[in-house]
């Protein structure tokens, strides 16, 4: 199981172009919620409806599109984590459409960076890292997503987590388990906590509820936002 498979509560070889130019368009207001933006009187309902429509047009997206807005994303990443040798790096296993950055994974490897991959240990309790490279042994965890079958457990440098949606001031809307929220909560060092998705994820707010923590950073494949 990935990290981006959050469903019991509410909260689941790329060519480099040119460097990323960076969007600062983080506004100041840290509680999430847009002047006169009311929240809605049943929010994880909103959610629930809101995450369903994101993913039904994540998954529309055609197939040259996907791969396109992918390779940008990865041009993006290398910029943000310009320096990977040495680091320890969560990723993710795509699922429902997310961007496939595996490649972005290998090529990371192979500088020196030692990936890693969330592990759902039981319902409700912090995600486990473990080391995994393209070739070695993957099983399959909740939701059969592969997970790594004999990695070494390890704490991340840096936490790269798929997004169902996010808003300006970089918070993210899972899939609702809160494995992601609660396990930055539980780490005792806090890593670079990085959201990726498509551009068109994006939405006013996602009404941050109080266990919602925002990403320092939201890559798409229109740049990258700082909060």
């Amino acid at each position: 199981m990935t990290m981006s498979d959050e469903r019991d509560r509410d909260d689941g070889p790329l060519e480099f172009a040119s460097p990323a130019c960076l969007m600062h368009e983080i506004e100041p207001a840290y509680n999430g919620n847009s002047a006169g933006e009311a929240a809605p009187s049943d929010v994880p309902a909103w959610r629930k409806t809101e995450r369903e429509r994101l993913i039904d047009e994540r998954k529309s997206l055609l197939s040259a599109q996907r791969e396109e807005f992918t390779r940008l994303i990865a041009t993006y990443l290398d910029h943000v984590i310009a320096d990977v040798a040495g680091r320890h790096i969560s990723m993710y296993w795509p699922f429902l459409g997310e961007p496939d950055l595996r490649g972005w994974m290998a090529a990371a490897t192979s500088r020196g960076a030692i990936c890693l991959l969330p592990v759902v240990v039981a319902k409700r309790t912090p995600l486990i890292f473990r080391s995994w490279k393209m070739g070695e042994r993957l099983e399959r965890g909740i939701w059969n997503i592969p997970v790594p079958a004999d990695g070494n457990e390890a704490i991340p440098d840096v936490v790269i987590a798929p997004l169902v949606g996010f808003d300006t001031n970089c918070f993210r809307l899972g899939y609702g388990g809160g494995y992601f929220d609660r396990t930055l909560a539980h780490l005792d060092r806090k890593p670079l906590a990085i959201g990726v998705g498509f551009e068109s994820q994006k939405i006013k707010t996602i009404h941050p509820l109080a266990h919602d923590i925002p990403m320092d950073v939201i890559v798409t494949d229109a740049g990258v936002r700082y909060r």
